[in-house]
């Protein structure tokens, strides 16, 4: 039976911040992520990690995402990267990221990287290599599903954040039969990966890798739309940064993401509302709890 996640258990788990803290008290997060079809998910996962307290964020992405993301997150970092002839970032640039790798408490891989064979040389090796927790999202869901088995950082923990039809492809289902049962297959995929498997949708399931599992309440359609996952990816991987656990990163980043987009529905309507509205809201949240 899973766990509901409450309101109490999150700010439990995240604590207030001290008063002679600075930026280095807050992680550093590394985000691989944009092309040029997909600039918007680069923003959309900075601003997630930016509003959820990350310390230090870098964005590795192509000039051309380095300019839309800086337009609206000029407080990241940029690490500039060649460009492939398909828009994305070029696999053979992925040296100057592997030596800066070191230094991140998290790595984010994967929103509107592409779907290429580039991206999967990409999440391979920088999975691999990563010294901090890492968090699989979107296009790079898509090119660990082609692949043997998960690429996975040492000592670290993997946070896996599908959709229905990304969890089909992972576990070589169909979605109807993700859909039949939610639970046990998030469940099941955590522990025999030995992850943390976040399968998005109505009543989002947390699961980790020794069998805990979480379901949360918050959220509704209205965050049915391009970019919500994006926001989502950036939460989790700040609160990764920050030093909280795999398990408790993915249900604060969850829930938070939910009990925020509530709110936006109830000022802009479900079918009014954008995932960057929600940051006004996630604000509040904050600001009414103390954080």
């Amino acid at each position: 039976m899973a766990q509901e996640i409450t309101s109490s258990l999150v700010w439990q788990w995240l604590p207030q911040r001290k008063a002679d803290s600075h930026k280095g008290s807050y992680g550093n997060l590394l985000a691989v992520c944009g092309s040029d079809s997909f600039r918007g998910a680069a923003v959309l996962c900075s601003l997630g990690a930016l509003r959820t307290g990350c310390g230090i964020l870098t964005v590795a992405c192509t000039q051309t995402v380095a300019s839309t993301v800086m337009t609206h997150c000029p407080e990241a970092v940029l690490l500039v990267c060649k460009q492939s002839s398909e828009g994305g970032l070029y696999a053979g640039d992925t040296g100057q990221i592997l030596g800066k790798l070191a230094k991140f408490n998290a790595l984010v891989l994967g929103p509107g990287l592409g779907n290429t064979a580039g991206t999967s040389q990409i999440v391979e090796l920088l999975a691999s290599a990563a010294a901090g927790h890492v968090v699989l999202d979107a296009d790079a869901l898509n090119a660990v599903a082609g692949l043997p088995q998960l690429p996975r950082p040492v000592e670290r923990t993997l946070v896996l954040t599908p959709h229905p039809g990304e969890m089909a492809r992972l576990c070589g289902l169909t979605i109807a039969e993700v859909n039949a049962n939610r639970e046990s297959i998030a469940a099941g995929y955590a522990r025999a990966n030995q992850c943390v498997v976040v399968l998005k949708g109505h009543h989002t399931i947390v699961a980790g890798p020794d069998g805990q599992v979480l379901r949360n309440s918050t959220g509704n359609p209205g965050l049915a739309r391009g970019g919500s996952g994006d926001v989502l990816s950036g939460m989790i991987g700040s609160f990764l940064a920050q030093g909280l656990s795999p398990l408790h990163a993915a249900a604060c980043g969850v829930w938070l993401h939910g009990a925020a987009a509530d709110r936006t529905a109830q000022r802009l309507g479900q079918y009014g509302m954008l995932p960057q509205d929600i940051f006004q809201d996630l604000g509040q949240l904050f600001a009414e709890n103390g954080r």
